[in-house]
């Protein structure tokens, strides 16, 4: 049987299109051995069995053929939470915890007790969960258009033992009840321009489409947040939406349209632009 240094060294050699081959190759064998990948370090010299060497020969070819990692392990990362995912959500990305991190800045700033928030379209529930893990004093109402979403995030909160958060089934903010008031809206909506060339790579095609494209410009979602959140904020209260690289003054624009105040744009790790802020005002 093939050591655990010879599976690694033909699995990265089978990745070329991956731009972390040996990342990607280490952690499904670690996933399927049930260990940390220090251990493959530790112990290259061991020789799994047939069945974890057939299967992890076969999880490499499925991501050979672009399948994400997260799929293929059921699981992510997300700020200190292991999140369950499937193709029926968005695999959340690091850049996306500028949003939780921009969300904890401005909490010390409320002095209403609890402080309520809404995450609109929230998927495997990683924003929602990462501040209510954060913030117990918060009352956490996430929302999704996807049933299956919706249950995904259900189970990651059972799963964190979270009970600080309400999941409710809704197209953005459509279902709140007309008396409803967040202290603070925060999204990661779909912002891929229908015909970006990126949409093409096989990676992002398994994602569910209707959680990454919006309309010709990428700016369809945002437009309907920006002027639909509106409603729902209470005097002072924060709008926080992510938002592509390239669409930095696009959002600031339509935050400015819908009459937000101190308007600014926050940067991700890589210092790209990435999610846009505004106050509603004292009205």
């Amino acid at each position: 049987m093939p050591r655990i240094d010879e599976l690694l060294s033909h699995a990265t050699a089978q990745l070329t299109a991956s731009d972390s081959p040996e990342l990607d190759a280490e952690i499904l064998l670690s996933f399927l051995l049930g260990k940390q990948r220090s251990y493959l370090r530790a112990y290259p010299e061991y020789e799994p069995d047939k069945k974890i060497s057939d299967e992890f020969t076969r999880l490499i070819s499925r991501r050979a053929a672009g399948e994400p990692v997260a799929y293929l392990t059921g699981k992510r990362d997300f700020w200190s939470l292991t999140l369950n995912v499937t193709p029926d959500t968005l695999i959340p990305r690091p850049d996306t915890e500028l949003l939780v991190e921009t969300t904890l800045a401005i909490l010390p700033e409320i002095k209403t007790r609890p402080i309520h928030i809404a995450d609109l379209g929230t998927g495997s529930g990683a924003i929602a969960l990462a501040l209510a893990s954060e913030c117990p004093h918060c009352q956490i109402t996430a929302t999704d258009l996807s049933v299956a979403a919706l249950n995904i995030a259900k189970n990651n909160a059972q799963k964190h033992q979270l009970n600080n958060i309400e999941f409710i089934h809704s197209n953005w903010c459509s279902a709140f009840a007309d008396t409803q008031r967040f202290d603070i809206i925060v999204s990661n909506p779909p912002y891929i321009p229908e015909n970006d060339p990126h949409m093409q790579s096989a990676e992002l095609g398994c994602e569910p489409v209707f959680a990454l494209t919006s309309g010709i410009d990428g700016l369809d979602a945002i437009r309907h947040i920006t002027q639909q959140a509106r409603a729902f904020l209470k005097p002072n209260g924060h709008l926080i939406i992510e938002h592509g690289y390239d669409q930095g003054k696009a959002v600031q624009a339509l935050f400015h349209n819908q009459g937000y105040l101190n308007v600014e744009t926050k940067q991700d790790l890589a210092n790209n632009d990435r999610a846009c802020v505004g106050i509603k005002g004292d009205t």
